[in-house]
């Protein structure tokens, strides 16, 4: 099978558009908090997938929350702390691109952490997630899956390609030479930190569009019935015309002759 190509995608992908505004407007009428966690290897598509979904819906409502390396003053916090303060309100919808889960892979196989600090995080995890779905947020954890010579090929995509090389740092380079590695620390963090209150779900991501329409499909098929009854808009007549623009429209810029 080939991979999908850009129209086909489209196509199937229209109507799930349609599905994400309905579950937008199903969040904000019954006040849901929704988190969802992206996580996967250097190139997997996590920024395509959380772009499918953030760019179908009202940004004061869908948050996307990447952040940088911790400051000197929050290395010094509890760890979830900083993510805590991006948790979502009543109906709205946080997407991680890369989440607390940075220390059970790249900042232990980079030894940006201890292992005691990587295993405590492991320990402490579940507990944390229980806590947030306990008090009634929506928790999706997604792992998006890439094998070693798909992850290859998008590296020297990035590095030849001007408009993704800024995609591209020191930290994937040497990531480059851990591939095992990586695999390892997420096979433990899998069997820590999967459960029946805050499970995995992991995504074939070889081919990125297909791994976003199947991402879609599986957060829109775990929500509850999304359709809500339509509230009636009406438009009241204008009385007398229409004002007219006080300016006048902008034309566009004509074309110089070349010479």
């Amino acid at each position: 099978m080939g991979k999908l190509k850009r129209k086909e995608y489209e196509a199937l992908l229209a109507p799930m558009k349609e599905e994400l505004i309905e579950m937008a407007h199903w969040v904000d009428e019954t006040r849901q908090r929704v988190v969802i966690l992206f996580e996967g290897r250097d190139t997997a598509g996590k920024g395509g997938a959380i772009q499918a979904i953030a760019g179908t819906l009202n940004p004061r409502q869908c948050h996307v929350v990447a952040l940088a390396k911790p400051t000197e003053r929050e290395a010094t916090q509890w760890y979830f702390q900083r993510y805590v303060a991006h948790l979502p309100a009543k109906g709205e919808v946080t997407l991680f691109d890369r989440s607390w889960y940075n220390r059970a892979g790249v900042e232990r196989v980079m030894g940006f952490c201890s292992e005691e600090q990587a295993v405590a995080f492991l320990d402490t995890a579940p507990a944390f997630e229980k806590q947030l779905v306990d008090d009634g947020i929506l928790l999706f954890k997604y792992w998006l899956c890439c094998d070693q010579e798909r992850q290859e090929e998008r590296f020297a995509e990035r590095l030849n390609d001007p408009l993704k090389s800024w995609k591209l740092s020191p930290i994937d380079l040497e990531a480059r030479q851990k591939y095992g590695d990586y695999t390892r620390a997420r096979e433990e963090m899998l069997a820590a930190t999967h459960s029946d209150v805050a499970p995995w779900t992991l995504i074939d991501f070889n081919d990125q569009k297909l791994g976003r329409l199947t991402l879609i499909r599986d957060l829109l098929d775990r929500l509850p019935e999304l359709k809500l009854p339509a509230a009636k808009v009406s438009f009241p007549a204008l009385k007398g015309k229409p004002l007219k623009e006080k300016f006048g429209v902008v034309k566009p810029i004509p074309e110089f002759p070349v010479g």
